[in-house]
């Protein structure tokens, strides 16, 4: 079933030219109401301009051409804000490789029922899966996730994962403009900042496949930042509410007095 609201699917790029046409394609054979904004951070290898290539010729899916690699992070929030100028209801969070499988983009949006204000794709939970990693791989992302989720307080099993749908509302609600995390720990960023704001977010599972084309964009840096931003965040929450009972007790005290 068609979703009901105004949808777009916001795909970083970022020389993704073997890939962009094969998403783009199948995220309308699964989901052919929705519409894609491909962000291409001025790729060398032209996939700006095979994107505008693909607008050309369908009206729903449109380009935003950014003047350099500024980070996944900042990528997103400049198609979040572009679909915000332009009335959109919900902003889908997918891949331009092809990890996210745009069949599961259904289960994303039938999820985004009344009551729940964002889905997340899940690689973590029951029902979810990975394909053609490695043990090891799959052992780090875990236990990175297990420690996002302790740290922060947080009942959010992939924190990390990339696919995911927000409501605009809550997007307008998270002071997105002083995010500085890229990466890995963007995605756990906004994660906290919706669960922290009351807002409801659903898991839902999906699998997840390792590109086939094209060149991986992930580098140690990145997990190193998410690593110290998840336990920066994580101390100071925790010292935000020592502070907080200790104000307490001096209030009952002066009470009491």
């Amino acid at each position: 079933m068609p979703t009901a609201l105004p949808t777009l699917v916001c795909i970083p790029t970022y020389n993704e030219a073997e890939n962009l046409p094969l998403i783009v394609a199948a995220v309308h054979a699964a989901c052919p109401e929705v519409h894609v904004l491909v962000a291409d951070d001025a790729s060398p290898d032209g996939t700006g301009a095979i994107a505008d290539g693909i607008a050309a010729g369908d009206e729903r899916v449109h380009v935003l051409h950014r003047e350099g690699k500024a980070g996944l992070g900042q990528a997103y929030l400049a198609a979040f804000a572009w679909g915000r100028e332009h009335g959109y209801e919900v902003l889908v969070e997918m891949d331009a490789d092809g990890s996210h499988r745009p069949e599961d983009l259904r289960r994303l949006l039938d999820a985004l029922t009344a009551d729940v204000d964002v889905v997340l794709g899940s690689r973590w939970v029951r029902g979810g899966a990975v394909v053609d990693w490695s043990r090891t791989r799959e052992l780090i992302s875990r236990a990175g996730n297990l420690y996002a989720r302790m740290m922060l307080g947080i009942p959010v099993h992939d924190a990390t994962g990339g696919f995911r749908a927000y409501r605009i509302q809550v997007l307008d609600a998270l002071e997105l403009a002083d995010v500085a995390s890229q990466g890995y720990c963007f995605q756990v960023d906004l994660a906290r900042r919706a669960v922290q704001r009351g807002f409801t977010v659903l898991e839902v599972p999906i699998t997840f496949q390792d590109r086939v084309l094209g060149v991986s964009k992930m580098r140690s840096g990145i997990v190193l930042e998410a690593l110290l931003r998840v336990t920066e965040w994580g101390v100071k929450a925790r010292l935000d509410r020592v502070a907080a009972l200790a104000r307490a007790g001096r209030r009952r005290v002066l009470r009491t007095a």
